[in-house]
């Protein structure tokens, strides 16, 4: 008797409903959606508060998250599709979405707009729809928008006798050079951190021509960029602004509160800082403002990131409900709540009570040009900013710098232009990166960018992508 089965007691009918009811709550665990989701930095850490939500409405979908440091989020993704091993969607900085699409790695998705109501072109911020638009396709949809504009002391600006910030470029400098004159020594007017491209991008943002041309050559010899080159050096050179370095301030926030300097240009992230950093009795010093531009009111970048799909998932019915989901306007306010980020959506920004420095952002967002939609956009920035680095030490002429400029991003560029050359039926003998087409030269016959970029790839060993 001691070794009877104890389940040989158990009446037949209580057996087979412990095993109907076993097996269906295994049918229903396999039967589940898992859907994988990369996301970086402050919003990797708190976007599973948002996914909740989904989850609760979406049953039979688990998301599983990975957070990735903003630092390496770009060697990582990189890292995943030269590996086969990305995930089924992601969050993508957008200036990265040229480069991705270009290898083949991100599904259009204008038909799935068109198929959901509830997302309204319209409805979104115009210059960040843009830059994800390459070849007249969508392939990220904006999830939240980064623009650059002033931060500046109105208290400050007050004692050099101007009451209001500046909205043309020579206005600001009559600011400045105010500003300066009263300063005690080791004080300026602004900072332009000569370690970031940035503030260099948004002035160059300004000119009417592109900084790079259609086919493939750097433009910033035009003379929109010298202007904009010769206004930041300028600003440096006469003392205006320091020739420092990111890694010569301490803290960019205690100098700021100390009157170290008047004028900064970023982004919003820096409200939510200054509001915890800076002394409760001192918050009425500091206030933000539009960008100025040459001659009227300024544009600036059209950053921010956005959410997109990688062709290789087998999950991209679930990975649109999810960026369907994250585009409510309800969750971009939660978002915003959450981490400061603004909204990509218009009808996100009606909800919301936005202060004096969320005001000025909102008004930027009327005016935002994108930067040059090429892969190597960020390799062109990187080496713009060196050689203006090297020049805010140095006399050399604006256009010598220009120049300098053009000759190192048109090297970057080389073999784009090989590519474009040889679809075109005129490819040459040499190698790619001994070819220099005229510069301002263009063809009825150029292939797209898309086309260009996936056969450099399958050059590269890649091809299978394309």
């Amino acid at each position: 008797m001691g070794d009877r089965d104890p389940l040989s007691t158990l009446p037949k009918s209580v057996l087979a409903l412990a095993l109907a009811l076993l097996l269906g709550s295994c049918g229903r665990a396999s039967d589940k959606i898992v859907l994988t989701l990369w996301a970086m930095g402050r919003e990797g850490e708190v976007i599973g508060a948002l996914i909740a939500g989904f989850e609760a409405q979406h049953p039979d979908i688990e998301v599983r998250v990975t957070a990735l440091p903003n630092n390496g989020a770009h060697e990582k993704l990189l890292t995943g599709f030269a590996g086969d091993s990305l995930p089924d969607m992601a969050q993508m900085g957008n200036t990265w979405v040229p480069e991705f699409e270009a290898l083949g790695a991100l599904v259009p998705l204008d038909a799935r707009v068109a198929a959901t109501p509830a997302i309204d072109r319209a409805d979104y911020v115009e210059g960040v729809w843009a830059s994800n638009v390459i070849d007249g396709r969508l392939y990220g949809l904006p999830w939240y928008v980064d623009t650059r504009l002033l931060f500046y002391r109105r208290d400050i600006l007050k004692r050099a006798g101007f009451d209001t910030p500046p909205v043309t470029w020579a206005e600001w400098r009559r600011q400045m050079v105010a500003i300066k004159k009263q300063a005690p020594p080791g004080r300026y007017a602004a900072y332009f951190p000569l370690n970031e491209y940035e503030p260099l991008q948004v002035l160059g943002l300004q000119a009417p021509e592109p900084m790079v041309t259609d086919d493939g050559h750097g433009n910033f010899e035009s003379a929109g960029f010298e202007r904009a080159l010769g206004f930041y050096l300028d600003t440096i050179r006469s003392g205006l602004a320091p020739a420092w370095t990111s890694t010569q301030v301490a803290n960019v926030w205690d100098e700021f509160d100390r009157g170290r300097f008047a004028f900064y240009i970023s982004g919003p992230w820096q409200i939510g800082e200054f509001r915890r950093r800076l002394p409760r009795e001192r918050q009425q010093n500091w206030a933000t403002a539009p960008m100025p531009g040459p001659d009227g009111p300024g544009v600036s970048t059209a950053g921010g990131s956005s959410l997109v799909i990688f062709r290789h998932s087998d999950r991209q019915d679930a990975a649109w409900q999810l960026i369907t989901y994250l585009s409510r306007p309800e969750v971009q306010r939660r978002l915003h709540a959450l981490t400061g980020d603004l909204p990509s959506r218009h009808s996100a920004w009606s909800g919301l009570a936005p202060d004096a420095p969320e005001r000025a952002f909102a008004e930027q967002l009327t005016r935002l040009r994108p930067s040059p939609k090429v892969p190597e956009w960020e390799r062109i920035a990187t080496e713009m900013r060196l050689v203006a680095e090297a020049a805010a030490h140095r006399d050399t002429p604006v256009a010598q710098v220009a120049a300098e400029i053009d000759a190192r991003a048109d090297a970057i560029l080389a073999k784009r232009r090989w590519m474009l050359a040889r679809e075109a039926k005129e490819a040459p003998t040499t190698t790619p990166f001994a070819l220099s087409l005229p510069k301002g030269r263009s063809s009825s016959r150029a292939p797209t960018e898309r086309t260009v970029l996936r056969r450099a790839q399958h050059e590269r060993g890649g091809g299978n992508r394309a």
